[in-house]
């Protein structure tokens, strides 16, 4: 029997929501993880935003089939919303490409954008949503600020921790989470997956209060 975290990866490919993109009557929210397309960058802590999204389509109970504006989509429904998902396939440090165009073609006001990725700053599992601010060094926030024109829009950081010793940030994030990592993963994207429908039915301020804590605390 496959545990919780191995479903994150393998799932049955299920029906999804078919409702016009840029329908006027319900709040439309794009979530973004991101992360490097390809089978050897599928564990990297670097990718823990893409690993947040396959949790996010699971919890919504739909999949990941068409590829639109450089991006893996999904589209699903939550508390009366539409909620699209996205999975940037540009490579990291070209987000930016896939997120500008997606929000231009569903028509996404900036508060209503999630981007949610690894942050090296913070402790494993650690979460941390802000309204606005800018990339603090990471290349594909960087590189979506410069395509969006703005630093306005909503982010979820998620923690990775330092790298051991004197390894370097950039082959640290592109290395694999450890065994004991992975056995806590699912469980921090479950909690992060609660932030991010928090976010979309309640707003970024009620997210921040609930989810900006250490596990504990």
């Amino acid at each position: 029997m496959r545990n919780k975290f191995s479903t994150l990866f393998h799932r049955s490919k299920v029906s999804q929501l078919e409702t016009s993109p840029t329908s006027p009557d319900r709040p439309a929210y794009l979530i973004v993880g991101l992360g490097n397309p390809g089978r050897q960058y599928r564990t990297n802590r670097h990718n823990v935003g893409f690993l947040l999204l396959d949790a996010l389509a699971n919890r919504l109970d739909t999949s990941f089939s068409r590829l639109e504006s450089k991006a893996l989509v999904t589209r699903a429904e939550y508390n009366s919303s539409r909620v699209i998902l996205a999975k940037p396939q540009t490579y990291m440090n070209l987000s930016g490409q896939a997120v500008g165009a997606l929000v231009r073609f569903y028509k996404i006001p900036t508060g209503n954008l999630l981007v949610a990725y690894d942050e090296v700053d913070l402790p494993f599992g650690s979460l941390r949503i802000r309204p606005t601010g800018g990339s603090a060094g990471h290349k594909g926030m960087a590189a979506i600020i410069e395509r969006l024109g703005t630093q306005e829009f909503p982010r979820l950081r998620i923690g990775i921790g330092r790298p051991p010793g004197r390894m370097e940030a950039a082959d640290y994030v592109l290395q694999d989470f450890s065994k004991d990592e992975k056995e806590e993963l699912a469980s921090i994207l479950d909690r992060a997956a609660d932030a991010v429908l928090t976010f979309v039915s309640q707003g970024v301020e009620a997210a921040m209060n609930k989810f900006n804590a250490a596990p504990g605390e």
